[in-house]
């Protein structure tokens, strides 16, 4: 006979955040729209306008939904996804759960090592010139801000993330530096030679280019992934950074 586990009771408001979620997955509502007022929403659900407002709460903190009390044109709007959503979670695990600069890193690597490898694969004339745009910018910032040349430099690897054609990697590629950069930015920002960490950044994201624009998909990948280890290894342990290390020369796909 099977052994079945004791199951937790379903909180009233949690089975309606169940509900709407399923109903925005299928695209009964479109972002956009808006869904019945919270008095329709009690009828409907047959529930308190306090379980109905509990369930609203939850779907506004997870960025499915935005409500603005008092606003006569209807219930709560849905909206349209957003990485800044994937951003505000990946943050809060970081911070709640203390992940390593190592992890992040990790992370990152295999994110853009596929999404570098693809790009090499499917970009188009226009992928290539976008990339090329921000690396000119990049060149023209040696030596600068150090915020400036960080935002531009997103640019670059955000480029290259859209000539992937990958929109998961896409998504995932805006958020993952950032999380990289809110652990060690302000180590980078007090180098006591910007100059030269910039004109080496440039050297480095020139070499990615030219293998993206000739197709060279492996050797591409494998650049982007070194690149990120000998970046951020001084600011690991000896053991992370050897880790790193070996990731960076392993083929794509054999993370």
């Amino acid at each position: 006979m099977p052994q079945f586990q004791p199951v937790k009771p379903v909180r009233t408001h949690e089975s309606i955040v169940h509900q709407i979620e399923e109903a925005i997955f299928r695209g009964d509502v479109a972002p956009g729209q808006r869904l019945p007022s919270e008095r329709e929403l009690v009828v409907q659900f047959g529930v308190s306008r306090a379980s109905v407002r509990e369930a609203l709460r939850d779907l506004q903190s997870s960025g499915l939904l935005r409500s603005r009390p008092g606003d006569p044109s209807g219930g709560a709007e849905v909206q349209s996804f957003s990485s800044a959503v994937l951003s505000r979670s990946l943050t809060a695990l970081v911070r709640l759960e203390g992940l390593r600069l190592h992890e992040l890193v990790v992370f990152r690597m295999v994110v853009e090592g596929s999404a570098t490898y693809l790009a090499a694969l499917h970009r188009q004339d226009e992928h290539l010139r976008r990339i090329r745009k921000a690396h000119l910018a990049m060149r023209r910032l040696v030596g600068g801000d150090q915020k400036e040349f960080a935002r531009v430099d997103a640019e670059f690897h955000q480029a290259i993330a859209e000539a992937s054609g990958n929109q998961l990697l896409r998504v995932c590629n805006e958020v993952a530096p950032g999380l990289v950069m809110g652990l060690i930015g302000d180590e980078l920002a007090r180098s006591s030679d910007l100059r030269a960490l910039h004109e080496q950044t440039c050297t480095r994201h020139a070499r990615v280019l030219r293998m993206i624009s000739k197709g060279d998909a492996l050797e591409a990948a494998h650049l982007a992934k070194l690149y990120l280890a000998e970046y951020y290894g001084p600011y690991v342990s000896p053991n992370e950074a050897a880790e790193l290390f070996e990731l960076a020369h392993r083929v794509v796909g054999a993370f």
